[in-house]
């Protein structure tokens, strides 16, 4: 499949959608969606609390392979919803409207074309599915299906992310010449395992069979933005990782660096450690005329050359000659006044009004889907020791 094909191309379909909606129809409060929770572990069964909240939402059934995961989901909806061990017999229960898939990384595909063909509506947790043959499958059932498909990339429903892209994209630090991304922790990502014999299921995350590391959990939401602000998808990956710091037998790497080259000469490195969790999250945007430094509910800009309310000499506790702060934090640049509402609640929230508008999301398929390329991508350079091209990707 050509490049053209699949990066985003759809500006027209995606104008009309509504990232924050102002209104929710009385409808909801006599026919609410009825959705369905498919993996109920960290992840699903936490985004349940988040669901309650939502009008318009009722959990009405949960998903688990493991009893005391599938357990805690139900208390999570104060036992309302139906219990299922299976996702195909969930999926036969004409109740249920959409689906949300928090199974692991490798599952995630296979879940979702399912649920397209049994006619549900489908919110499939980052990254969207692994392979470039899984990714074409899955964008494919979305696009022969009437049914809305949103991706867990929940920060292109925060404010702070829209409002910030958009002033990139109004030349606020002017030409783009480079991302620097880091996610960094200091843990072993390991999960309490009550029996040995579900040392697998329950640390997937750990082993190449579900996961795709570091990269496909934690670096995929910066790789996406850096798609969505470039409105692009890379040219060319290259990196490195290794299992160097944790000796326990995992199979994925617990560090990873990613140089990715965009359109127009761009790069974006991505940077993932679990020996080091110094500035944590960070996203750093770097243009000819400024920066742009977003963390998780914050942003701020810092302007190339001399800006004049970084320093103002005055009077300070009697000191005569010290400085002033006039909107400058130190070290950061000027704060950017935006407004965060929670991501992850506002994604759900667009998805049920994406449902009821009939509208594409905008975190949706072909989002979801240059996403998922480009993490393969990354996962297959480190692996194979190779520069990835896009050009040379099979999606067929």
């Amino acid at each position: 499949m050509k490049r053209r094909d699949f990066v985003i191309k759809s500006s027209a379909a995606l104008a009309g959608t509504s990232v924050f909606s102002a209104v929710v129809p009385t409808i909801f409060k006599d026919k609410p969606i009825k959705i369905g929770v498919i993996g109920t572990g960290s992840r699903g069964g936490g985004l349940i609390p988040f669901l309650n909240e939502i009008e318009g939402i009722e959990v009405a059934a949960c998903c688990d392979v493991l009893p005391f995961r599938l357990e805690k989901g139900l208390r999570r909806t104060g036992n309302r919803a139906t219990a299922y061990t299976d996702y195909r017999n969930l999926l036969e229960d004409k109740n249920i409207d959409a689906v949300l898939i928090a199974t692991p990384f490798a599952t995630h595909g296979d879940i979702a074309v399912d649920a397209l063909q049994a006619g549900t509506h489908v919110y499939c947790e980052k990254t969207m599915t692994r392979g470039y043959k899984g990714i074409k499958a899955l964008v494919d059932a979305a696009n022969k299906s009437d049914k809305i498909l949103q991706t867990g990339h929940q920060y292109h429903s925060s404010r702070l992310y829209v409002d910030v892209v958009k002033s990139i994209h109004q030349g606020k630090i002017g030409k783009i010449t480079s991302f620097e991304c880091q996610w960094n922790r200091n843990g072993d990502w390991r999960r309490p395992v009550p029996d040995p014999s579900l040392e697998r299921a329950i640390n997937w995350r750990m082993y190449e069979e579900f996961s795709g590391g570091l990269t496909a959990e934690l670096c995929s939401h910066q790789i996406d933005f850096a798609n969505w602000v470039t409105k692009s998808t890379p040219n060319r990956v290259m990196g490195m990782g290794g299992i160097d710091y944790w000796k326990d037998g995992r199979e994925t790497y617990d560090n990873v660096h990613l140089l990715y080259e965009y359109p127009e000469g761009i790069k974006a490195s991505f940077t993932c450690l679990t020996s080091n969790s110094k500035d944590d999250y960070q996203i750093k945007v770097m243009g000819d005329k400024g920066t742009i430094i977003l963390d998780y509910t914050k942003a701020w800009f810092y302007p190339e050359g001399t800006y004049e309310a970084k320093k103002v000499v005055g009077e300070v506790d009697g000191v005569s000659g010290a400085t002033i702060s006039n909107g400058w934090d130190e070290g950061k640049g000027i704060p950017l006044p935006y407004n965060h509402a929670n991501p992850t609640k506002q994604a759900l929230m667009d998805f049920r009004d994406s449902i009821l508008t009939n509208t594409t999301p905008i975190s949706n398929a072909v989002t979801g889907g240059n996403a998922a390329v480009a993490v393969q991508m990354g996962i297959d350079a480190m692996h194979l020791n190779k520069i990835v091209h896009w050009k040379n990707v099979s999606l067929i």
